[in-house]
């Protein structure tokens, strides 16, 4: 089966323009097969992400290795089948984890910070807002977040699969415009070149290509679950918001500062809408409105003229019942829908908050989750 042909000078473009990035690497690296944490190669990975962080980049590291290195730990040499001993490594393994990261991310001056996630998280709109809040304003702030699954907590059926469909989840989480995936292979090759003479090194193809799904196969090592399968898969899953994936031999030097400065390292799949064009599609074509707001002139002007956020200053009225993360209309005093995008408040809490500062939300409401209604990164503008 043909792999559709790409462009060269697309692909030099998709990391070297990138300005946020997602970075995951996988147990085989982290944990060096499973004999305990690299130090050197975890270290190489946080200086070239202090460096991309200095070059004005936004970075996100998704590490695997937490059951590995719980395993070495406890002296365990094969990875356990039942899902309370994989519970119990990866509490004892997430320990050493979090404290090599910490470690490495600071000597190059770098502030870091622990989060964990589980499928729930990102399934549930409130929790997905809050965890999307979270790493943006980790990033605004300097700090690198290093983001493991959370599998203290999770059982076999909610797994993701060696993290690799973890990384694809938060780079649509974060919109991030690149996902970078260091593994234990040079990238994606047509066969397996352990068995196949004729295998050839697949350098660039579309993300989402069927024939990508055909190459890919086997088994992920005894440490990780994951397999090259789970790699095009996510590839494939970033690409649906716009994000380019790279396959690349995280032992590879400088592979990222390398990548960032357009060489060519590893399997580069494309993606083929844009980041911005996908998720302001996805808004527009959203069918199953829960409801609206309505702002007053100065507002829609705002909005429609100048692509500013919604303030809860300037709204009017709600119309509707709706929860935090629901796509929700923006129309303004004739009823004509000036933008829609996600509420990032409910309908009852927008009610309370129609006319009124930021800085009478807290008094209302007992916190403050947004000072605005509708960000405009989560705004789409609608036709008059």
């Amino acid at each position: 089966m043909a792999i559709a042909s790409v462009t060269s000078s697309s692909g030099s473009a998709a990391l070297r323009d990138a300005r946020r990035i997602v970075v995951k690497v996988g147990s085989s690296l982290v944990t060096n097969e499973g004999r305990g944490l690299d130090e050197n190669a975890i270290g190489e990975w946080c200086r070239q992400l202090a460096t991309l962080v200095r070059d004005g980049r936004e970075v996100v590291m998704v590490s695997s290795g937490a059951i590995a290195e719980g395993m070495k730990r406890l002296g365990w040499r094969a990875r356990p089948h039942e899902v309370h001993e994989l519970q119990a490594a990866a509490a004892v393994g997430q320990m050493g984890l979090a404290q090599i990261y910490e470690t490495k991310l600071r000597e190059n001056g770098l502030g870091s910070a622990q989060v964990l996630l589980t499928h729930a998280d990102l399934a549930d709109r409130e929790r997905y807002l809050n965890a999307r809040s979270t790493l943006v304003t980790l990033l605004a702030l300097g700090v690198v977040p290093v983001i493991n699954e959370n599998d203290t907590v999770v059982n076999d059926e909610i797994k993701f699969g060696d993290n690799d469909t973890l990384g694809a989840l938060v780079a649509n989480l974060v919109e991030a415009d690149a996902l970078v995936i260091l593994t234990d292979q040079k990238g994606l090759f047509t066969a397996d070149p352990r068995k196949d003479p004729d295998a050839q090194f697949v350098h660039e193809a579309n993300a989402g290509d069927p024939a990508l799904e055909v190459m890919a196969g086997g088994a992920g090592s005894s440490i990780g679950r994951g397999g090259m399968l789970t790699k095009i898969l996510a590839a494939k899953r970033a690409a649906g918001s716009g994000a380019s994936t790279v396959i690349a031999w995280g032992r590879e030097p400088d592979a990222l500062l390398r990548l960032t400065q357009g060489e060519s390292i590893g399997t580069l799949l494309l993606a083929q809408t844009a980041k911005h064009q996908a998720r302001k599609r996805w808004m527009a074509d959203h069918l199953q409105l829960r409801g609206a707001v309505s702002v007053d002139a100065g507002a829609a002007a705002k909005v429609r003229g100048e692509g500013k956020s919604l303030l809860p200053i300037g709204m009017t009225g709600v119309d509707g019942e709706f929860s935090r993360g629901d796509v929700i209309a923006i129309r303004d005093e004739q009823g004509l829908e000036v933008a829609r995008g996600l509420a990032n408040y409910s309908s009852a809490e927008a009610r309370l908050l129609c006319r009124k500062p930021s800085s009478e939300f807290e008094r209302l409401l007992g916190y403050v989750a947004e000072a605005e209604m509708v960000h405009r990164d989560n705004m789409v503008l609608m036709g008059r």
